[in-house]
Order: structure tokens, then C-alpha cells, then sequence
């Protein structure tokens, strides 16, 4: 009888084989990547990727990515809206008919690529002619403005200079032109054509040197700027005309400007023929503009087209991909025409595979169905929780850490209660964590519209633990109850336990009613002068308190442990003697000030109250010597327990070596050699890369469903046994944890610090805002308070409810990580990765 899913420990896990016959392989990866809990492992690991079986299908799966791939760039680029996966129709390429159906979809993607690389060849042809012929028609324009100012004599001259000194054309230009009857005509030659902005002044001073200032140029700006259809990139051009006299000059003038990418354009020097070029150009311009809406219009409909079905052609690509991928896993019998596979599956979920096996041979219409047989091996299974999605966001948590071993006891549990308790400890405030359970509360109410739409990576981290700061607010209200402190403010909910007298000069002190408060921190504290010392005091101690009791439960999570792997010389070889080295000392303390808060000392004959950091000092230094007893035979106990403690450092120092070493003479007394678990496997039956994983190899690719990288993941520790390495090993545990717990004590100290940072800066920050605003008078101080408010809103937002929740979300993280996981913790496990449609969409989202 298995027992019902819990966070206590992870899935029990069995090694399961599958025969599986050729014609049903496709389809039965498919049905267990839907059910998702089958980790499969590589029998392959000393063959290359590219010598599987099945690369020629990964490589076809590949290129039908690339188009897949390409389709999603365009439609994205003209910002087309694509059809969400779970409104389109499901593309299932399973049953008999699924070779037929996958060349179907390639040939389709071919024909949707084909046509839509001929129309982007056949618009970028058409833009790049289009962008020329603007180009050639600024050209014509500028350069019949120039002849038309020369020819009424405006001498519009433009000089460059280089070093400026020097002109471009040293003379006359009015020497160079000759007006005829009518006509314009030039006895020197030109060259035309459109450059850069950028480049003009470059190119002047390149002109100017090559041809020593024998050249008259002009150049104009153009207001129109150009796209290029390829890129998208925006230039702006200037259109030139250049004067020279000699073929000579001219090629060099046309070499220089090839070189510098202008365009150059044949102008010709009269006029009538200038306005015939320019008006076929706008005839031209005209016509392609009209094949251009066309051809853009087609395209934006082909792309339409392939943007309703795009989310499922690449829902079906990715499965594809995931099946073969998962097929080049496993060995292939030839003889036999079936392919033999070995995974990792939950002991409780074989029912469902079985299921799920018979349905991949209904669908495939075949009468051979796989076969499963569970192997017994003493591989480390891997490690799976079962989660949902309140619990998986503090499972992370604890994962972030190290992924627990095997059947370990794990903290992921607990972290649901303590995790959200220390943030809220050092985040109390009751309008503050009202401020953050609303926002929890609010993405939770809305999270089947939030999941649906991207959100960003920050925004997303935040929803994927909204759970999580649920708790942190409900948690935080409460301890802000507990200090009765929101907004920086105190809420007089019962009658006060003190009264300030009416009447009196200078400090006045509170006298008590007799009243107890019944529930947090008296109202009347806030305000009084002494306020930050009785809470400093208070929170102090509470955090000592706290600290012990969150680092005694973490020690006794070694139990269950011990237990369960049948490690009982662990609990008194380890687990007393650290739990005695803990309470002796810390422990201890913890008792002593719950006793201090429950003495009056204001009683007669009470006395002071003692430092309780002095006694702990001193119990060390001058052991029996008590300055002011709390009771009777107080010297006594301290040292009974500082012995007690001393007593436990050899216990844990040499027990564990010497039962260790015991046991191995035992072993040896007996006859036995150092043998390998993975030789006594039962029934015969045995994993086909037990022998490989022996020998060293590693494991072949790793991967959705595949599993470890090496075979390290799996092996148990089979070397033999070394007396030096253990004591060594003992010794260091030994030292660290003897230590550790005196730095962590102090580590839980922050929980004082933060929350007295916490209510500091929210104390100043209503002090220098709303406090500041509270005036009598009109309409100006209304609007004055209005917008302080505001300001306060903003900041306790941004500073006290954010930037503080994550200070404190960081503390409480380290005290799980090292504090308390490093009590227990043994992370030596690795993470449970099966083949699954659902994560390989996660991830390729």
C-alpha cells in the first residue's frame, strides 16, 4: 500500500525497462511525454550524437525549426498577432498515419517559405529600385535648380576649404561658363549622383587632394530620409555635382565616389532632355509604387495566413524534436526490431505508464504493445517532490539551495510556516504587510489572465512567488500586531496598561493601571522617551529566542533521517551530543531570559536585573562565579552545563570514527572483501549500463528526460574505507558545527536588526511627510497634504514595502540556507527531469 503524496519526503522512485517495438516507439514517447514522469537514461553513452539512430529525423525536425524559426521573425516584424495556442487546433502527429503526417507539415512549411522568400526577394528588389529612382530624381531636380540659377547668372559658388585656408575651385567661375542663345551650355564636364550626409565633408577634402583643387562642387540636402528594405536602417543623403575638365579627372572623380558608396547618376547637360528623364522617372516611380502596395499586401495576407497556425506548427515542431531526441536514448536489437529503454519512474505513477502504454498501441493500431518490467538496482534514484502551485515556489526555495537526497527528510515542508514567519519578524508592520498580502492577493485573483501574457523577467519573478509574499504579508500583519505598530503608527485596541498623569513639569512618568495589555506591545510605549530602548531590548532577545528554537528543530530533523536510513549509531553519536552542545549553552540562555521577563524586579527585595550577556560571558571565563543570581544554586547549574558541554566535543569528536572503524573490523573479521552493491542484483535482472556506469563512463547527453550528466548522480560511494579520511572528516564537522553555533546565534540577531530599521525608517519617513503637512489652513495646505501624501504613498511603496521586502526576503534565505538546512541538510541528491511536453514548452517560452 503506498502512502498519499507528501512534501515530508521525496517520491519513492523505481527503475523501470521497456521493450518497445519500432512501430509503436514514436507514439508511446509521446504518451509518456504527456503523462511527464518517465526520466528516461542514455544506454548510449559512448556513441557519438551524430551516429544515433535517429539523426537523420533530428536533422529533417531541425530544418523544419528554421522555418518555424524564420515564420515567427516575420510575423513579429509587421507586429501580426499570432494565434495563442490554446485557441488553435491541435496538431497531434501520432498514429499510424504519422510518417505521412510529418512530411505533410514539412512540405507545407517548405511551400510557405518558398513563397514568402520569393515576395521579401521580390519587395526588397522593388524597394531597393524604388529608393534609386527617388535617389535619381532628387538628382534631377537639384542639379536643373543649379543650371537654372547659373543661367540667371546667380552665382551661388560653394568653396571648401582645406585647413581653412584654401578653396575648392581657386579662379573665376564665371570663366568657366558660357551662356549660348537660349541654352545653357558647359564647356566643362560633371559627374552627379547622391552620397551620405555623413560623408560629404570627407569626401570634399578627398577630391580636393586628389585632383589639387582642379574641380568646382555642389552639393544640396535632402529632406526625404531613406530606409533600407533589408535592415530597416534610416539614412540621409545630399545630392552633389561635380565639375571637372578631362576624362581623366572625371574617372578619378568617379572612382573616389564608388569608393565612399555614393550612387552616381548620368545627367545630361540639357535641359529639355533632363525634363523627359524626370518625367519617365515619376512614371516609373508611379508604376513600381503600385506593383510595390501589391506585393505588400500579398505578404501581409500570406503572413496573416501563417500566423494563425505558427503556435501549433511550433508546438508540433518542439514535440517532434522532443520524441526523437528521447528515441536516440535508447538501444536498438536489431533482431528483434524493438527498442530497449531504462528510466526512473514515481513507484506510485507505474499504474498510469501501464495505461498509457496499451493507449500508444491503440493508437498506433498495432498488436504488440511495449512491455515494462520493473530492474532492481542500488542506483541513487533521483529526487521528486510533488508540488502545486502554492507549494512550488518555496520548493524552489529550498532547491535553489541543493537538491535533497533520496527519500531525505525535506525542509521545503517547513519552509511553508518558518520562511514567511522570519521574514515577517523583521518585516512587522500591519499596514505594510496589508499593502503586500493586497498585491499577492490581487495577482492570484487574476493569475489565469497574468500567466497569459508576458510580463517581463522582474514582474515574473514576482508572480511566480505570489504565494509565497501572500504569506509574507499575512505574516507580517500579524507580527505588526504583535508590535502594534502600522504605518509607524500604534492602534489602542484594549485599555492601556499605564496612564500619563495630567499635571507636572518636565519628564513625566507613567504609572501604572493595573491592566495587562492582552495582545503585542502596549500603545503607550509609543511616543515615550525610553520607547527605542525597551523595543531595542525586546526584539533583541525575541530574536535569540527565535534563532534557538528554528536551529533545535533544524537538529531534530536529523532523527527521521537517521531512522529512515537505518543509521541508528548517527542518533547518539551525533544527534544527543549536538542537541546537548546546543541547549547546554544557548539553550540555557533562552531560559534565563524568559525567566528574566517573568520576574518583577520592581518587587522589594527583587534586586537589579542582571546582563544576561555578562553571565554568558563570564559562565565561560570564571565558571562558578555568578555576580547577581537569578536563583538559588545558579553557579551550580552553569557549571554542570558548561562541563556538559565540554564533554560533548570528544562524544562527537571520537564516537562516530571509533564505531565506524568497528564495524569495518567486523567486516574484515568476517571474511568479506570490498564488493560493489551493484554485484548482488535480484532475479537476475539488470540494468543494460550498470557495467558501463561501473567501469567509470559517463552518461551521454543530458537534456529534457535524460538523466545526470556522469554517473556520479547515481552511484553510491563504493570506495573503501580509510580511517585517516574519517577522523579527518569528524573533525571538521566537529569543529564547524561547535562553532556554528555560536555564529549562528548571532547570524538570528538580524532579525532585531532589520526590524528596527524597519520601523526607524518608517517613523522618519511619515515624520518628514505627512506629520510635516498636518497645518491649519485653506486650500493651499489641503493641496500641500494631498501631494505629501502622495510623496509618502510613493516612498513606502518603492523604499519601506519593496526594497525593504527584499532585504528582508534575502535574510530569511540565508538563515534557511545556512542556519538551518546546515543542521540537517545533506543536498547530495539530483533533480527528477522527465520527458515532458508541458516543461519543454516552459522552456521554450
Amino acid at each position: 500500500m503506498t502512502s498519499y503524496p507528501s512534501l515530508f519526503r521525496s517520491e519513492e522512485m523505481s527503475l523501470v525497462q521497456l521493450f518497445i517495438p519500432t512501430e509503436v516507439a514514436h507514439d508511446t514517447i509521446a504518451e509518456l511525454a504527456e503523462l511527464g514522469n518517465v526520466q528516461f537514461k542514455d544506454l548510449n553513452p559512448d556513441v557519438n550524437p551524430f551516429q544515433r539512430s535517429f539523426v537523420g529525423e533530428i536533422r529533417r525536425i531541425d530544418e523544419m525549426a528554421r522555418r518555424v524559426r524564420f515564420f515567427s521573425s516575420q510575423v513579429e516584424k509587421e507586429s501580426i498577432p499570432t494565434r495563442p495556442l490554446d485557441e488553435s487546433a491541435p496538431m497531434l502527429l501520432v498514429g499510424p498515419r504519422v510518417a505521412q503526417m510529418r512530411d505533410e507539415l514539412e512540405v507545407k512549411l517548405n511551400e510557405h517559405e518558398a513563397r514568402l522568400t520569393q515576395m521579401n526577394d521580390s519587395y526588397t528588389t522593388l524597394s531597393t529600385r524604388t529608393r534609386e529612382l527617388q535617389e535619381a530624381r532628387h538628382v534631377l531636380r537639384e542639379t536643373a535648380v543649379f543650371f537654372d540659377r547659373a543661367g540667371r547668372q546667380e552665382q551661388e559658388i560653394r568653396t571648401s576649404f582645406d585647413d581653412g585656408t584654401q578653396p575648392l575651385l581657386a579662379g573665376d567661375a564665371e570663366n568657366q561658363i558660357q551662356r549660348g542663345e537660349g541654352n545653357v551650355q558647359f564647356d566643362l564636364e560633371f559627374v552627379a549622383g547622391t552620397i551620405d550626409r555623413a560623408r560629404v565633408p570627407t569626401f570634399e577634402r578627398v577630391l580636393w587632394r586628389v585632383l589639387r583643387g582642379n574641380l568646382y562642387m555642389n552639393h544640396t540636402d535632402i529632406d526625404q530620409v531613406f530606409v533600407d528594405p533589408t535592415t530597416g536602417a534610416e539614412s540621409r543623403k545630399n545630392v552633389f555635382i561635380i565639375f571637372a575638365h578631362g576624362e581623366q579627372l572625371l574617372a578619378k572623380i568617379r572612382k573616389v565616389a564608388e569608393s565612399m558608396g555614393a550612387t552616381l547618376y548620368p545627367i545630361d547637360a540639357n535641359a529639355d532632355k533632363r525634363n523627359d528623364a524626370l518625367r519617365e522617372v515619376n512614371a516609373r516611380l508611379e508604376d513600381i509604387g503600385h506593383v510595390l502596395y501589391n506585393t505588400e499586401a500579398t505578404r501581409k495576407a500570406e503572413l496573416t495566413k501563417i500566423a494563425d497556425s505558427l503556435e501549433s506548427w511550433k508546438d508540433a515542431v518542439n514535440r517532434e524534436k522532443l520524441i526523437y531526441e528521447t528515441l536516440n536514448l535508447f538501444n536498438y536489437d536489431a533482431r528483434r526490431k524493438t527498442l530497449i529503454a531504462e528510466g526512473w519512474v514515481p513507484t506510485r505513477d507505474v499504474p498510469r505508464i501501464v495505461l498509457a502504454l496499451r493507449h500508444a498501441t491503440e493508437i498506433a493500431q498495432t498488436s504488440v504493445p511495449p512491455i515494462l518490467q520493473e530492474l532492481h538496482t542500488a542506483k541513487k534514484p533521483p529526487t521528486f517532490h510533488r508540488v502545486n502551485k502554492f507549494t512550488e515556489g518555496f520548493q524552489t526555495i529550498i532547491d535553489s539551495y541543493g537538491i535533497a537526497t533520496y527519500q531525505e527528510v525535506n525542509p521545503g515542508l517547513f519552509a511553508v510556516v518558518t520562511f514567511p514567519f522570519l521574514f515577517a519578524v523583521m518585516f512587522g508592520d500591519l499596514g505594510h504587510g496589508f499593502l503586500v498580502t493586497l498585491t499577492a492577493a490581487a495577482m492570484i485573483f487574476y493569475e489565469a489572465k497574468i500567466s497569459k501574457i508576458d510580463i517581463g523577467e522582474m514582474l515574473g519573478t514576482f508572480f511566480y512567488g505570489r504565494y509565497i509574499i501572500l504569506l509574507m504579508g499575512m505574516f507580517s500583519m500579524f507580527t505588526g500586531l504583535i508590535y502594534n505598530d502600522i504605518f509607524s503608527k500604534s492602534l489602542h485596541i484594549w485599555h492601556s496598561g499605564w496612564e500619563w498623569p495630567h499635571e507636572g513639569n518636565g519628564t513625566l512618568t507613567a504609572v501604572a493601571t493595573g491592566h495587562t495589555y492582552p495582545f503585542g506591545l502596549d500603545p503607550a510605549w509609543h511616543g515615550s522617551e525610553n520607547a527605542l530602548v525597551f523595543t531595542n531590548s525586546y526584539k533583541m532577545k525575541l530574536s535569540i529566542i527565535l534563532g534557538v528554537i528554528h536551529m533545535t528543530f533544524a537538529c531534530c530533523l536529523q532523527v527521521p533521517n537517521h531512522l529512515h536510513f537505518k543509521r541508528i549509531s548517527s542518533i547518539w553519536a551525533e544527534f544527543i551530543p549536538q542537541l546537548v552542545f546546543l541547549e547546554s549553552i544557548f539553550g540555557y540562555l533562552v531560559v534565563m531570559i524568559i525567566k528574566k521577563w517573568c520576574t518583577d524586579w520592581s518587587a522589594p527585595g527583587a534586586g537589579n536585573p542582571p546582563s544576561l550577556l555578562n553571565m554568558l560571558i563570564y559562565m565561560f571565563l570564571s565558571p562558578g562565579t555568578v555576580e547577581d543570581p537569578m536563583y538559588a544554586g545558579q553557579s551550580g547549574v552553569q557549571v554542570f552545563l558548561l562541563g556538559l558541554a565540554g564533554i560533548c566535543v570528544p562524544w562527537m569528536l571520537c564516537t562516530k570514527p571509533y564505531l565506524e572503524w568497528r564495524e569495518h573490523q567486523k567486516t574484515v573479521a568476517a571474511g568479506y572483501v570490498g564488493v560493489s552493491a551493484n554485484d548482488h542484483e535480484e532475479d537476475g535482472r539488470r540494468s543494460s549500463v550498470d557495467e558501463a556506469e561501473e567501469e567509470g563512463h559517463a552518461n551521454g547527453r543530458g537534456g529534457v528526460g535524460a538523466g545526470p550528466v556522469d554517473g556520479a548522480g547515481e552511484e553510491e560511494e563504493g570506495h573503501g574505507f580509510e580511517m585517516g579520511e574519517v577522523i579527518i572528516h569528524q573533525v571538521i564537522h566537529t569543529i564547524e558545527f561547535c562553532l556554528g553555533c555560536i555564529s549562528n546565534t548571532a547570524s538570528y540577531l538580524r532579525l532585531w536588526a532589520l526590524s528596527l530599521a524597519h520601523a526607524q525608517l518608517s517613523e522618519v519617513l511619515y515624520t518628514m511627510t505627512i506629520e510635516s503637512a498636518f497645518a491649519p489652513g485653506g486650500v493651499g495646505a489641503v493641496i500641500f497634504l494631498m501631494f505629501m501624501f502622495l510623496m509618502w504613498f510613493q516612498l513606502t511603496v518603492f523604499i519601506l514595502c519593496v526594497m525593504e521586502g527584499l532585504s528582508a526576503f534575502l535574510h530569511a534565505l540565508r538563515l534557511h540556507w545556512v542556519e538551518a538546512n546546515g543542521k540537517h541538510y545533506q543536498a547530495g541528491g539530483y533533480a527528477f527531469t522527465p520527458v515532458s511536453f508541458a516543461k519543454a514548452q516552459e522552456v521554450e517560452g
